[in-house]
C-alpha cells in the first residue's frame, strides 16, 4: 500500500504503532489501490539501474 494512502490515517506522532493503526484503517477503505510487489528479478533489475545511474 502506498504511503500516500496511509499518512491521512496517521492519528498524532509517527510510531510503529500509530502506523499500524493507519494502516489498518486506510486498509479497509475502499477505494484504496495497493502496491504490486516488485519480483527478485525486478529488484535487482532497479538495482543495476540505480548503480549506472550512480556512475
Amino acid at each position: 500500500m502506498s504511503p500516500f494512502y496511509v499518512r491521512p490515517y496517521v492519528n498524532v506522532h509517527k510510531n510503529d504503532d500509530c502506523d499500524a493503526e493507519a494502516i489498518a484503517e486506510a486498509a479497509t477503505r475502499p477505494t484504496i489501490s495497493f502496491v504490486a510487489i516488485k519480483s527478485e528479478e525486478q529488484l535487482n533489475l532497479q538495482a543495476l539501474h540505480r548503480s549506472r545511474e550512480s556512475l
